[in-house]
């Protein structure tokens, strides 16, 4: 695969690196038992430099990646690049307010520390994309997402597509954005939203992947239909496609339970019986579905952000998706790379 090739996301104009970068590991979170994130500002900085360097152009992140670090740190970087020469999504739901001294740990920087409340309204959608720009150094960015709606503890459904939905179809036909969709770790509420709205791509974390098929049957097919983008983010599964699996392991940003970490030994010994690392048949295997445009797997260090592209220039024999689909590992029809 090249990991360079740029692929358009429907009659927008935006085109999209295969390999992009995820924007929380950046942000210095920390989840799944200190297994996920954690990145220092300066090696973010870095990061987000080295794969310019390289020729990614897709960047992802969102306010509430260190409650607005992975922002900054983005913008320490692009916004001394070429505006024109790379694409940045960020996501709107949540808004940052500033919270009282001691309750986060302080910014490198000095900047006051914020919290992320949720605001679904046109409001706070507006208000989310004007200060993820001010973080961010730019003056626009060309997709946003709705981030987490499934993950509020309201009624994220309804007041999405009561109202945020909406506000960024308006955004959209005003230019302030080139490209609108949702940003969740489930499928079902992102095809509501598909049903009900013209929207362009849904960045969905962790349900199409070489490990974890339950957005396969129902919902590729129908961003299939409606002319909608995917972009798989967790394409590692929060770690278990990318890690020891005689260690600790997490899945969904929680310690893996036995039943994912015995599927992920199965296909990682299919994988070595054809001399194919675990991680690259994980990065290549979602990018061969006609809907997905890009993966976007995030890094902690420079080393892990070559790895993945070295990975994602792996040559894989057919001979292997053929095996994994005789095992029942992944579906009999899928496609798979060439």
């Amino acid at each position: 695969m090249n990991p360079f090739e740029q692929v358009e996301i429907g009659k927008t104009g935006v085109r999209v690196t295969r390999l992009g970068l995820g924007g929380a590991p950046l942000s210095g979170m920390v989840l799944a038992n200190g297994l996920y994130g954690g990145t220092g500002r300066d090696e973010a900085i870095r990061i987000v430099q080295r794969a310019y360097d390289l020729g990614i152009r897709y960047f992802d992140t969102a306010p509430h990646y260190g409650n607005g670090r992975s922002e900054a740190r983005y913008g320490a970087v692009l916004a001394n690049l070429p505006r024109e020469s790379f694409v940045v999504s960020t996501k709107v739901s949540r808004v940052l307010d500033p919270v009282q001294p001691g309750d986060l740990s302080p910014n490198e920087d000095g900047s006051p520390n914020f919290k992320g409340v949720f605001d679904f309204t046109r409001d706070g959608i507006f208000r989310a994309l004007e200060e993820s720009l001010n973080r961010l150094k730019l003056d626009h960015v060309e997709i946003i997402y709705l981030h987490d709606a499934d993950q509020y503890n309201g009624d994220g459904k309804s007041e999405a597509l009561r109202t945020a939905l909406p506000a960024m179809v308006e955004l959209r036909e005003q230019g302030a954005v080139k490209a609108i969709g949702a940003g969740m770790n489930e499928w079902q509420m992102p095809a509501e939203f598909i049903r009900n709205f013209d929207l362009d791509v849904i960045l969905l974390a962790g349900r199409f992947t070489l490990l974890d098929h339950d957005a396969y049957p129902e919902f590729l097919p129908l961003c299939q239909q409606r002319g909608v983008k995917i972009v798989v983010g967790g394409p590692y599964n929060s770690g278990i496609l990318a890690r020891d699996l005689d260690q600790p392991v997490s899945f969904n940003y929680a310690p893996a339970a036995k039943q994912w970490i015995d599927r992920a030994r199965a296909l990682k010994a299919i994988c070595d019986s054809h001399g194919v690392p675990l991680k690259a048949a994980a990065l290549q295997y979602p990018l061969a579905h006609p809907v997905v445009a890009s993966v976007i797997p995030g890094a902690q260090s420079i080393a892990e952000l070559e790895d993945n592209v070295e990975m994602s220039e792996v040559a894989i024999p057919p001979a292997l998706w053929s095996d994994l689909k005789s095992q029942g590992l992944i579906p009999k029809d899928a496609k798979v790379p060439a």
